[in-house]
């Protein structure tokens, strides 16, 4: 093996940049990632070779990505300062009411926080023997400067997409980066293809170690949790013709101390392989999203629920976190490749 990162100049949406890929083209097991800083650090492409030399894509991107890169729809986008909704892009901390701009496609609420659409920098990148990796960093005081009129306080997040022969990892450290308590999720929004699967999602055999699903209502959570029902796919079934949109939550992950669990996996059943989703104790809730397009499962690992400070505000633990001044988090998420036999 002999990973390496290397760069390229281009561009999508008119918005030019330069384009990292770490790779290890020379394996038994040929692998590679694409990672564009410019949109929002999104890996937007992770590929392993096909026994035909052809790469198989992992991850889905839209076919018109050069023309229009909308941030939340291909690839793997980071969701920070908070996954999902915000309910009319407010909230309370500290007793003071916070507007965010309303920029969810029906213009009702906040979505996504804002590292998805903006520019990041990249302070790291490396290759040795086993692996390849990229480091970016976002800070709102840096990079949306205008967002601290309606966030309480400056946060910086550092993120490392660590490839090797078998996983892609994401490694993520938050820190509250001025004198404020700093209020936030993180969650991650990769749309998943199932490894050497079909082009119909509805063949494609999904598992969920989750218990419970957050009842909600126009994509806001009541509060209140209820059982999978015909959602149960703790035990791995067909994504079939089901729609989803669903934020589940309970998960029921085996892990040792200080290790990842396995938390939801992917597979085309007449494949030799799958794929897994594996976090960390951090990681609390999970949305399963089937797009419109039906090309690809989003499988989407969060620390808290949609619409998290609000929730807790009514007494509903969600899992809202709040950072002294100077104080840091770290998370790890890692997407693995695997035989089915070997599950």
């Amino acid at each position: 093996m002999a990973f390496t990162v290397t760069t390229r100049e281009a561009e999508a949406g008119g918005i030019p940049g330069v384009v990292y890929t770490l790779a290890d083209e020379t394996g038994k097991a040929p692998v590679r990632a694409e990672v564009w800083p410019a949109h929002g650090f999104n890996c937007l492409r992770w590929q392993t070779a096909k026994a035909d030399g052809k790469w198989d894509d992992l991850l889905y991107v839209a076919p018109d990505w050069d023309a229009n890169p909308v941030p939340t729809r291909s690839g793997h986008p980071v969701l920070f300062p908070f996954p999902n909704r915000l309910k009319h892009g407010q909230f309370t901390f500290e007793e003071k009411v916070y507007q965010l701009p309303l920029n969810e496609s029906t213009g009702t609420h906040a979505i996504h926080g804002f590292t998805p659409r903006c520019p990041w920098r990249v302070i790291d990148s490396g290759a040795d023997a086993m692996s390849a990796f990229v480091t970016g960093e976002f800070q709102i005081s840096k990079d949306v400067p205008k967002a601290l009129a309606y966030w309480p306080a400056d946060a910086k997040l550092q993120l490392t997409y660590r490839l090797t022969a078998t996983a892609l990892r994401v490694e993520t450290t938050v820190s509250a980066a001025d004198e404020k308590a700093m209020p936030f999720g993180i969650g991650f929004h990769p749309y998943f293809k199932a490894p050497g699967g079909s082009a119909d999602i509805s063949t494609w055999n999904l598992a969920a170690a989750v218990t419970e699903i957050w009842e909600s209502e126009g994509n806001m959570p009541t509060g209140w949790r209820s059982g999978l029902g015909d959602l149960d796919f703790r035990r791995g079934k067909p994504v079939g013709n089901v729609v989803l949109d669903t934020l589940f939550t309970s998960m029921n992950v085996k892990r040792k101390p200080g290790e990842l669990g396995e938390v939801a996996a992917l597979w085309d059943p007449k494949s030799s392989r799958r794929l897994s989703v594996h976090v960390d104790s951090a990681y609390r809730e999970l949305l399963l999203f089937t797009p419109t397009h039906r090309k690809a499962v989003a499988i989407e690992a969060y620390t808290c629920a949609t619409d998290a400070p609000n929730l807790e505000a009514n007494n509903h633990a969600a899992g809202w976190r709040v950072l002294a001044p100077k104080q840091t988090f770290s998370s790890v998420v890692e997407y693995r490749l695997g035989a089915i036999s070997s599950h």
